[in-house]
């Protein structure tokens, strides 16, 4: 069973990084309360958050923008990262981009997932099956990030790749993560992205609701057109080996290709006997 949370963990996160510095500090008065909580490293991990998809370079200037964070703390910040090696700093441009040292934590958090390897050839299979992509993800703040992909040889399929982020409430994968989660992890969660996105929440909410129905009943979740009006995908939740992560798959492509039924008739029970499969790979049926 996956612990329940013990501190805050999502810092208002909405996929790209954050931007509001109320929000950051809002952050930081929250942990204030907890005495095991160190806030200088706290920080310190937001400025690597900080990087998007897409940003090579950023400055202290952009950096305290998007943490919430003092210029002068975000220079002393920055400086340590830079001679841990985790930030490179450009002299002629007078900027920072993401060091070796981001890489090596991140391969060796990939290579220690045992699901990841075992699930690397059956996810193949599937994608090639189905015209499709196939995922595993796991789930970061109020997003899941995808640890593996798979991607069939068919021109038109999804082009996300290791380390993509999507939404948790309104995809398949997050869907499914949230359907196993405990209650109380859950119901924390659900609240911040009540918070994050109030005026969508009636309708996020209902397709959450719905994704427990398909659970119990199909042993699945759906996601048609919830995240984006083109993308249909089917979703299933597994944990690691030891049972202490859960992570979740999903199987889906461009809407057009991808109909509510085919989702329901054959994308689906086809993911959950993957699923079924790689559980006992795992020795865990």
């Amino acid at each position: 069973m996956a612990a329940e949370i013990k501190v805050p963990d999502y810092r208002a996160d909405n996929g790209a990084g954050g931007e509001g510095g109320e929000q950051g500090n809002q952050g930081d008065q929250d942990h204030n309360k907890d005495r095991q909580f160190v806030n200088a490293l706290a920080r310190g991990l937001e400025v690597l958050r900080c990087f998007r998809p897409g940003d090579q370079f950023l400055t202290n200037a952009e950096l305290a923008r998007r943490c919430g964070i003092p210029k002068p703390t975000i220079s002393r910040l920055t400086y340590t990262l830079t001679k841990l090696g985790y930030l490179n700093y450009s002299e002629r441009q007078a900027k920072y981009r993401l060091g070796a040292g981001v890489l090596a934590l991140g391969y060796r958090m990939l290579s220690s997932l045992d699901v990841r390897a075992l699930a690397r050839a059956p996810m193949m299979e599937l994608a090639e099956y189905a015209q499709a992509s196939v995922s595993l993800g796991t789930r970061d703040r109020l997003n899941m990030v995808y640890i593996e992909t798979c991607r069939s040889s068919a021109n038109v399929t999804l082009r996300l790749d290791i380390g993509s982020r999507i939404p948790l409430a309104t995809t398949a994968m997050g869907k499914a993560l949230l359907c196993v989660l405990p209650q109380g992890e859950r119901d924390y969660l659900l609240d911040h992205v009540r918070q994050q996105d109030g005026q969508r929440w009636p309708r996020i909410r209902a397709g959450i609701e719905q994704a427990y129905k398909d659970y119990q009943d199909f042993g699945f979740c759906l996601s048609a057109g919830e995240w984006q009006s083109d993308v249909h995908a089917v979703g299933v939740p597994i944990f690691s080996a030891d049972g202490e992560q859960l992570l979740a798959f999903n199987c889906g492509g461009p809407a057009f290709l991808f109909s509510r039924d085919k989702l329901v008739g054959e994308l689906g029970p086809r993911l959950v006997a993957l699923v079924k499969q790689i559980e006992t790979n795992l020795g865990r049926r």
